[in-house]
């Protein structure tokens, strides 16, 4: 179990921290009950940088201020826009402020150094959520199986091409922790099987509108000889699919990882084979719900995995409802549900057929 140091948060004066942005959840009277399954736990403050405001990222700041709301966590915001040197920065600007804790989704995995060491010198609690940061200072992580959710896609591409075909692949921001991991998970199953030829790789960082681009450029260079698309997320595989259409290119399988709207949209009418659902929504108030569990001194599974269920025709309408047709339905439940996950260690349970519990 771990303990609570005893700790005074500093007042942010907005007018001293230049580009400082806070989104409260919760934000009124400190003492305030804030009701949910946290309403009378001791009310604690919560940085948070994030790489960037992707789709994935929307949805899950989405369930952070729910689950803060309901269990009296106060949130400060920060997005990094993809800049190492940003998020540095704020980051610093929590540990001046003396939160209770500091979550970070980094932009690079060797990034943060120099933050970590100061956070752990003033007994800051420190975790990596959704990409891993290297280091052995980390108070905990919770992280995705992206090796794992790699393999997945990559078998359900070589399933729809039947073992043979050239690919093109979708990177992340090179250097992540995602764009690492799904890439190991990627190369795995394609080194099975020899007639599966990758024809170009090269990230589009995640972004829509950059994979439109190169994928565009790549059927310049390529034209029909492009069997199959493998996004190492939606977006990226949104971004394909589009400049599929532009270029009058149909019938081409798409597989992507994350299963944001758009995506799970995808697979419902054909446009993807499939995807691996990484519900933003659970994944990352979980992560805050494991911060202030550390904080507060409760007993849960350290380090928990967020293992992604795949998503096919079989049971994409059940994610649709989680993520958005039942969507406030969904948000109703997700502090009981998020607490419950903790305890037993799988984050990712929500239900979904093919899930176990």
């Amino acid at each position: 179990m771990f303990t609570k140091k005893s700790r005074t948060v500093a007042t942010f004066v907005l007018a001293s921290v230049a580009g400082l942005a806070l989104a409260g959840c919760g934000a009124g009277d400190p003492s305030a009950n804030a009701g949910g399954d946290g309403g009378g736990e001791e009310r604690i403050t919560i940085g948070v940088s994030v790489y960037d405001m992707s789709s994935f990222v929307t949805e899950g700041k989405e369930g952070i201020e729910r689950y803060a709301d309901e269990n009296n966590i106060e949130i400060l915001w920060n997005s990094a826009g993809l800049d190492v040197n940003t998020q540095a920065s704020q980051v610093d600007q929590y540990i001046t402020a003396g939160v209770d804790a500091i979550v970070v989704i980094p932009v690079q995995a060797d990034s943060l150094q120099p933050q970590i060491a100061a956070a752990k010198a003033a007994d800051i609690p420190f975790f990596d959520v959704n990409a891993a940061l290297d280091s052995p200072d980390l108070t905990g992580s919770v992280q995705p199986d992206d090796v794992a959710a790699g393999e997945q896609e990559a078998q359900m591409m070589v399933d729809a091409l039947e073992g043979k075909g050239n690919v093109i692949i979708l990177q992340g921001p090179l250097g992540g922790s995602g764009e690492i991991n799904r890439g190991k998970g990627i190369d795995n199953v394609l080194a099975q099987h020899p007639e599966m030829k990758v024809l170009a790789k090269d990230t589009a960082n995640w972004k829509r509108d950059e994979a439109v681009n190169k994928v565009s450029n790549w059927i310049s260079a390529f034209g029909d000889d492009i069997d199959g698309v493998i996004a190492q997320n939606d977006d990226m595989g949104l971004g394909a699919l589009q400049a599929l259409k532009e270029a009058g290119m149909t019938g081409v399988p798409i597989v992507g990882i994350d299963g944001i709207a758009d995506g799970l949209e995808a697979v419902k009418n054909g446009d993807f084979v499939g995807t691996s659902l990484q519900n933003g929504t659970v994944e990352l108030s979980a992560g805050v719900a494991y911060a202030a569990a550390v904080v507060r001194g409760e007993d849960v599974e350290e380090n928990p995995i967020y293992l992604m269920p795949a998503i096919t025709k079989d049971n994409v309408d059940e994610a649709i409802a989680h993520v958005v047709t039942e969507r406030a339905a969904f948000l109703d439940q997700l502090t009981e549900m998020t607490n419950k996950n903790l305890k037993t260690g799988n984050i990712a349970y929500e239900g979904l057929t093919g899930q176990t519990e």
